[in-house]
């Protein structure tokens, strides 16, 4: 088990890699991860607010720690892929406590934000280096490098003056990186200046989170982009198809017109 996971880990990582970025439809149970791997992606990473939600909760760690971790397994298990399970700031537990339960989960790999969902603002830059130090510690005393994406949320908590949340994120995902971080995401960062200049002050593999008005792939390829996640956003996209369809349904309308794929088949329920 642990020599799989090790080397799904290293199949991780090596998916990391400037100018050819990973490309990751976030997924959120068991279906939409199988159907992230059938389309041929090379790994398949859970959303914090589409797992909550498929769970009945909240993001921003709203949902029970068992309940992350249980739908979590269900994705690893459901796929061949590495997997990479966006766990908020850690739901409280200790970095020894999160890589057991990743590992025991079949995650190889995590996004670990650095936002305080319990005292508000952000946690100290210090603090969370070290944390990702013992996180990379506690993975590799268990056999596993576990893959580290460092997410930066100086822009989403738009933490100080404008002019020096760039400064405080490239501060912030050096420390990380040299904490042990594979990879930093500073998350709502959508401007092509912003992103070169977090490329060439970080040095190391950067994500970004497509969602409306990012650069395409394509562009965020040329830029030096190593990562790239959608987050809730393949979710979101699901459900208004979900909620269109129930409109034709209420609205006593062909609920198959346009023809969706399958709706000829013998349904089962």
């Amino acid at each position: 088990m642990t020599t799989n996971l090790a080397a799904k880990a290293e199949q991780l990582r090596a998916l990391h890699v400037p100018g050819r970025p990973m490309v990751l439809p976030n997924a959120w149970d068991a279906v939409s991860a199988r159907a992230i791997e059938a389309a041929g992606f090379a790994a398949v990473a859970t959303s914090s607010e589409a797992v909550a939600g498929s769970l009945g909760y909240d993001d921003a760690e709203g949902a029970p720690v068992d309940e992350v971790f249980s739908a979590v397994m269900r994705v690893a298990r459901s796929v061949a892929v590495p997997v990479t399970a966006d766990i908020e700031a850690g739901y409280g537990l200790a970095p020894a406590e999160l890589a057991d339960c990743l590992l025991a989960a079949g995650a190889v790999g995590c996004n670990l934000e650095d936002t305080d969902h319990h005292a508000g603002g952000l946690i100290a830059a210090t603090l969370q280096a070290d944390r990702i130090a013992e996180l990379r510690q506690a993975g590799q005393a268990a056999g596993v490098r576990l893959v580290i994406n460092a997410r930066v949320d100086v822009f989403l908590q738009a933490d100080g003056p404008p002019g020096a949340r760039l400064p405080e994120a490239i501060r912030r995902g050096r420390l990380y990186r040299a904490a042990g971080a594979d990879s930093v995401y500073p998350i709502m960062v959508a401007d092509e200046p912003t992103i070169a200049a977090l490329i060439a002050g970080i040095a190391g593999p950067l994500n970004i989170y497509a969602r409306p008005g990012a650069p395409s792939i394509a562009r965020l390829a040329e830029l030096g982009v190593a990562r790239v996640s959608y987050g809730p956003w393949i979710q979101r996209l699901a459900m208004q198809a979900v909620l269109r369809t129930l409109a034709r349904i209420l609205r006593d309308e062909d609920p198959f017109a346009p023809h969706l794929p399958g709706a000829d088949d013998d349904a089962q329920g």
